[in-house]
């Protein structure tokens, strides 16, 4: 996909942090995007597409065993555990999904909801269920992750009766959610509650438009995206199309030129 873009003469900028974007006026005009070491780039559309990152649980010892027991792909790091048991954080249709996954190289695995019942589908929690090799412990969080340079244990909570328990997996797979990485976007496009970029919600919007004119999102980090590789191409997509009509009409419309 790299190599497509650059023999379309796409060019890739790495190792870059934006700091801010200032969105100009809505009548058109340019875009300004400012990066922490203070280079800025201007254009008259831009296609914000952040992504996500995993959400973590935020307790001791989870940063310090990150890629050292604790994981948040069973595809890229279930195969480590083979005949070894492994416990799953979330209830959801991710964390159940990863856990029927991690069945096919684990001797056992537990699913960790911290709710009176899981989230997933009807279909996954029969599947879940029926398995010789999952069990689901529900009202149970976890307080912490031990180990010494490699996790050893993690200490979890049963949440109606407060009793806490010392358990030993080999290694524990977090599945609680997706968090937009939009931080700096709070103050130039309508986010939602939960921080997903909003779009086609402005007057002149396209479905990929935000509700600043001009400046469209795509991917994980919209709202509603389907948080799947496959359709997140599909938006990439779908939104320079919706880019090349607001182009063409800021050309027909205001005779935009390049250089101002």
């Amino acid at each position: 996909m790299r190599q497509q873009a650059e023999r379309f003469g796409v060019e890739l900028l790495v190792a870059q942090t934006v700091a801010s974007i200032n969105p100009g006026p809505d009548s058109g005009g340019v875009r300004t995007v400012t990066t922490e070491t203070g280079q800025e780039y201007r254009a008259p559309s831009l296609l914000l597409t952040p992504g996500t990152r995993y959400r973590r649980l935020n307790v001791p010892g989870e940063e310090d065993f990150i890629g050292a027991g604790v994981h948040f792909c069973a595809t890229c790091d279930g195969p480590f555990y083979r005949d070894m048991e492994t416990l799953v954080v979330g209830g959801g249709n991710s964390g159940v999904e990863e856990g029927l996954f991690l069945t096919r190289f684990a001797s056992h695995v537990t699913v960790l909801e911290v709710g009176d019942r899981l989230r997933a589908s009807q279909v996954l929690q029969d599947k879940a269920a029926a398995h010789p090799q999952m069990d689901i412990r529900l009202n149970t969080t976890v307080r912490e992750f031990r180990g010494d340079g490699k996790l050893s244990s993690v200490l979890v909570e049963d949440l109606t009766t407060g009793r806490q328990e010392e358990l030993h997996p080999a290694g524990v797979f977090v599945f609680i959610g997706l968090d937009p990485n939009t931080g700096f976007l709070s103050d130039t496009v309508e986010l939602d509650p939960r921080g997903f970029i909003v779009t086609g919600s402005g007057p002149r919007s396209s479905q990929m438009e935000t509700n600043r004119h001009g400046i469209f999102a795509a991917g994980d980090a919209r709202a509603g995206s389907t948080k799947q590789v496959a359709s997140a191409v599909g938006e990439g997509a779908a939104a320079l199309i919706a880019i090349r009509a607001h182009m063409e009409d800021e050309i027909r419309n205001r005779g935009y030129r390049g250089d101002n």
